[in-house]
């Protein structure tokens, strides 16, 4: 799982159908493309090499140039980054496990030496569902007071300080998985002294680790390559995410509520790409894990389109928003809120939903009866 999947789940953690498969490692867009419902979205090669692009031109100085824009956004009194005075620590390591433990030793050590430090695409983990998912983001500042800042590059534009506000909603959510997992982190490390020994007293002021609310959002400028960057608080992304990611199921419990030998398996044929497995057997092992289809999961999940028309299919509420299904209360099929609707003879039933019902059917049979009524269709 990486963070832009784990935000996602966080929106949504009712899916278990989502939770196995990212758990799993399964390739959901391959998926989606044997199951005949192909994802509609996603990001273009263009797209991508012109992310890499700039993201290597923000990070070309050793992290420098980020570190001082990010201090010309704090203005919290701290000193500026002088000319060679950010760390940019090696975080060379065998596997995620090793780039972990690499990523935590490096932060502790910024963290004692009370300078400005950039970690350039370190890793941390976060455990979810019992499972431990590594994740890598963009980079990680260490101030000199001990805080570390989340930076997230992305490469749309951000044009008179503004962005396109679905996008960075987005960043945010991603951002904050970084950010929860990092508290992890600090919590491990807690409070150094100068010289890197853990406790309050002796050798100077002693540094706490914690991470900041604020990550720093850099982003081209106006349609350029040169970058700029803003502060983004995620104190309420953080909070939804805390508290949905605790809610999830047990990956190890949804496995075993399913039928014996399920398996995932495209059964690819020799070009490593065509999958051969019969489209009905697929089905079924996908639709034996339950789901939980909101229209949001269409900017968010490969497998949307398959669980969209699953939805509509049975006629459930669900594909009609999260907000509606709210409203309906009990009434979980589109044939059963029709079936209420149109009992317009029958009294108050007490269930506010079903007296809603009524009502709206009755004044549109009100207003389709007066004269010179104009019918859409």
């Amino acid at each position: 799982m990486d963070a832009r999947a784990l935000a996602a789940l966080a929106a949504n953690p009712g899916c278990r159908r989502r939770a196995l498969l990212d758990g799993a490692g399964i390739d959901k867009g391959a998926l989606a493309r044997a199951l005949g419902s192909p994802a509609s979205f996603g990001q273009s090669q263009f797209a991508i090499q012109r992310g890499h692009s700039f993201e290597a031109r923000v990070t070309a100085d050793r992290g420098e140039a980020l570190v001082r824009l990010l201090h010309e956004r704090l203005r919290d009194g701290s000193p500026a980054p002088a000319p060679g005075g950010v760390d940019a620590p090696d975080l060379t390591a065998a596997g995620p496990q090793g780039r972990t433990a690499r990523t935590a030793l490096a932060l502790r050590e910024a963290t004692a030496a009370g300078r400005w430090a950039l970690l350039d695409h370190p890793m941390v983990s976060l455990d979810v569902a019992g499972s431990p998912a590594f994740l890598e983001p963009d980079a990680i500042v260490v101030h000199p007071d001990g805080s570390w800042s989340v930076v997230e590059i992305k490469s749309f534009p951000m044009v008179d300080g503004s962005a396109d506000p679905a996008k960075v909603g987005a960043a945010a959510r991603q951002s904050a998985v970084y950010a929860l997992a990092l508290e992890q982190v600090a919590a491990r490390v807690g409070e150094l002294k100068p010289d890197g020994e853990p406790g309050p007293d002796g050798g100077g002021a002693a540094r706490t680790a914690r991470v900041r609310h604020q990550v720093l959002l850099v982003c081209p400028k106006d349609f350029s390559n040169l970058p700029t960057a803003e502060l983004v608080d995620v104190r309420k992304q953080l909070s939804v995410t805390r508290r949905q990611l605790t809610r999830l199921t047990r990956i190890e419990d949804i496995a075993a509520a399913l039928p014996e030998g399920t398996t995932f398996d495209l059964r690819l044929a020799d070009d490593g790409r065509t999958a051969t497995r019969p489209v009905d057997e697929l089905t079924d092992a996908v639709d034996a894990v339950d789901a939980a289809y909101a229209p949001e999961c269409l900017a968010a999940c490969e497998l949307a389109v398959h669980c969209r028309a699953r939805s509509r299919g049975a006629g459930a509420v669900e594909s009609l928003g999260r907000g509606v299904r709210g409203e309906l209360g009990g009434l979980t099929t589109v044939e059963a809120v029709l079936a209420a609707a149109l009992e317009t003879d029958a009294g108050p039933t007490g269930d506010p939903a079903v007296d809603a019902l009524r009502r709206a059917a009755a004044l549109r049979a009100e207003a389709l009866a007066a004269p010179g009524a104009a019918v859409c269709r």
